[in-house]
């Protein structure tokens, strides 16, 4: 055996066992959300993927559907330090960013300090980000794209991992504010969060309504979690997937897309969808304990994906929504 074939039989046994690792702790980290999260296993799934997949997640349900208990749940169970910020009407950038102060010294020297706001932070859970104005609402678009802010011309780093969680609800509720494309495009997904079934409720009211309540436990830390987030990148994807992906999205334009939904779509997904799909199916194989993702993972991903990149035209909005026209693209690929 050759000193090259030596040096690659050992990176592969170092990537296996590194992929046995984060097997493991993925596993724990679903077991210890599942001891306080009840009947939202794929609102979990995906919230996992999303993570894990390094990017940042929209939880969009009505109220009191356990969408901030689950935000605080991943914090606790993935080892990150989290911050909350509840979004308001009166809620201003500087609020979510931090602002300078002018400082007087003791030989009355006058100088600025920034005061970090709750931005800098690994976990960002953003309560209800609709009920904000449009104008607080983009603050966090520079963070969500480049993991930096600038205030007053300088920039500010934040912590690693960083990831937004924001909650929403939905639009026909009072007081909101629909988010501006742009951002909706920064999130990977859209987590659609329902009502839980009959006899998750009930676990619900019995679990939660005693003396003592579960807690999760922390199953990762931060280094362990950025490392799994590292093999994600690293995970083979097949010819046919990446193929199914490109038709997929390709087909959910307008000018360009399938036949017969091109003319119902006012505009469509763009290269970002698709680099969300290719990061997120290879983070369910993960999460469902394979090392390689398929097709089916496109399939089961092709909506929380996309359903926020895309809008329908007026005359479709009647008759149709885009949930159903991805599900319609989905079920002619592969």
């Amino acid at each position: 055996m050759t000193s090259f074939d030596t040096r690659t039989t050992s990176l592969e046994s170092a990537v296996v066992q590194s992929a046995e690792r984060a097997l493991d702790h993925i596993g724990r980290a679903r077991a210890a959300i599942g001891a306080v999260i009840f009947g939202q296993d794929e609102v979990v799934e995906q919230a996992l993927v999303t993570i894990l997949a390094g990017g940042h997640g929209l939880l969009v349900g009505v109220p009191g559907l356990a969408k901030t208990k689950l935000v605080e749940t991943l914090g606790r169970v993935l080892g990150l330090a989290e911050q909350r910020v509840q979004f308001t009407p009166d809620l201003l950038p500087a609020d979510i960013l931090g602002s300078e102060v002018l400082e007087e010294g003791a030989d009355r020297s006058r100088s600025f300090r920034f005061i970090r706001g709750p931005v800098f932070t690994q976990l960002l859970m953003a309560d209800e980000i609709n009920r904000a104005s449009p104008r607080t609402q983009s603050a966090l678009l520079q963070a969500m794209q480049e993991h930096h802010v600038s205030v007053a011309g300088k920039r500010h780093d934040l912590p690693r991992p960083f990831h937004v969680l924001a909650t929403q609800n939905p639009l026909e509720q009072e007081g909101t504010y629909p988010l501006p494309e742009a951002q909706l495009d920064r999130f990977l997904m859209q987590i659609d969060v329902h009502y839980p079934d009959r006899a998750s409720e009930r676990r619900v009211l019995l679990e939660t309504t005693g003396e003592t309540m579960a807690e999760a436990s922390q199953a990762l830390d931060a280094e362990e979690l950025m490392a799994t987030q590292r093999l994600v990148r690293r995970l083979p994807i097949g010819e046919k997937v990446v193929d199914a992906i490109l038709d997929l999205v390709r087909s959910a334009r307008p000018d360009e897309g399938d036949a017969e939904v091109a003319p119902h779509v006012a505009w469509g997904p763009g290269p970002r969808a698709a680099q969300a799909l290719m990061l997120a199916t290879r983070a369910r194989a993960l999460v469902t304990g394979r090392l390689a993702p398929s097709i089916d993972d496109v399939a089961k991903l092709a909506a929380p994906v996309l359903r926020h990149r895309m809008a329908l035209n007026f005359a479709a909005r009647r008759e149709m929504t885009v949930s159903d026209v991805v599900q319609t693209l989905v079920a002619r690929i592969g």
